[in-house]
């Protein structure tokens, strides 16, 4: 099996980035750890904090968030930070040649219930002519991204990853301390009967979201004219680890269940990176309105909906907004 590095320089990325994604992995192999001594050391529940959005802080938030942070900044390649635990970018270095959004720990609150939770990460180039505090560097659009990927921690800790060619898992060999390739050219199948959506949400949905989501319950007898089974792991990067693997559908579409956050998923560090590692290994990853990689962000929080996986059935529930 071949190591990160020689796999990455396979795929012509450049050694300053091969750098940098070692950097955050580094941070990852020591939330891997952390995150399997939670219950024995006191870092399982909530800190008495919030972040800037609105949610309570678990304390392996705060954890994953601060070794990122130190180990991405002192790395020495990025101009700026920014991550869902922090109320604006963080400031790396003026000449730094990257950005990097990332979640440390999304589904943290399946920490108290030792369930799926991992890291999710994305990078941009820096602009040159805006200072490392500006948050405006962060307002590309997600096909800007040089490399987006998640690390899951499972039975097994594992990356998915993608620098615009193709995507690729690899399995951290803990004997070793490293992260070897196990899969190249990761293919998500265009058709599926499996659907992931948070179903205590659905009288808030929009009226398309929820004929869709109808005509998938109907099964055999429904329009549809097949069976589907509904997967929910509560952590979108535990979800899109299964679509990736066998297929299916996610969607976290708009409600009125919160007039002031009418979507849930951040685009920055959770839509964007999940669309490119999908679209790289053949999938759709789309809003009602359109590709999710196409939309010029206005904020580094801002918040989207969601509807990817499977190519033919993300284009089947699109049909139901027409």
């Amino acid at each position: 099996m071949q190591r990160l590095a020689p796999a990455l320089r396979q795929d012509n990325v450049p050694l300053d980035l091969i750098s940098l994604i070692q950097a955050i992995l580094t941070a990852s192999k020591d939330i891997s750890f952390r995150v399997g001594q939670g219950h024995l050391n006191d870092l399982l529940g909530s800190t008495e904090d919030e972040n800037v959005q609105g949610e309570v802080q678990k304390k392996l938030d705060v954890i994953s968030n601060d070794m990122l942070k130190e180990i991405i900044l002192e790395s020495g390649f990025v101009k700026a930070i920014s991550s869902e635990e922090e109320d604006h970018c963080v400031a790396g270095v003026e000449d730094g040649k990257y950005l990097v959004s990332f979640d440390p720990l999304d589904g943290s609150s399946n920490t108290d219930i030792n369930s799926l939770i991992g890291t999710i990460f994305s990078i941009h180039e820096a602009p040159k002519d805006l200072a490392a505090n500006d948050n405006d560097m962060f307002k590309q659009a997600g096909d800007k991204q040089v490399c987006a990927g998640y690390v899951l921690y499972g039975p097994s800790t594992m990356l998915a990853m993608t620098t615009g060619n193709g995507t690729h898992f690899y399995v951290l060999d803990k004997t070793q301390g490293e992260f070897l390739l196990v899969e190249r050219n990761v293919q998500v199948p265009a058709d599926t009967a499996e659907f992931s959506v948070n179903m205590s949400n659905q009288r808030f949905w929009q009226t398309p979201m929820q004929n869709y989501i109808n005509d998938l319950l109907a099964g055999n007898t429904g329009p549809r004219g097949k069976n589907f089974n509904m997967r929910w792991i509560a952590a979108m990067v535990g979800d899109i680890h299964r679509v990736l693997c066998r297929g299916g559908i996610f969607t976290y579409p708009t409600d009125s269940k919160d007039a002031s956050k009418p979507n849930k998923l951040r685009l920055m560090y959770e839509a964007n990176p999940m669309a490119f590692l999908l679209e790289q290994a053949g999938g759709l990853a789309m809003t009602s309105q359109g590709r999710i990689m196409d939309i010029q962000p206005d904020s580094i929080h801002q918040r989207v909906e969601v509807i990817m996986g499977s190519k033919n059935e993300v284009e089947k529930c699109l049909s139901y907004y027409k």
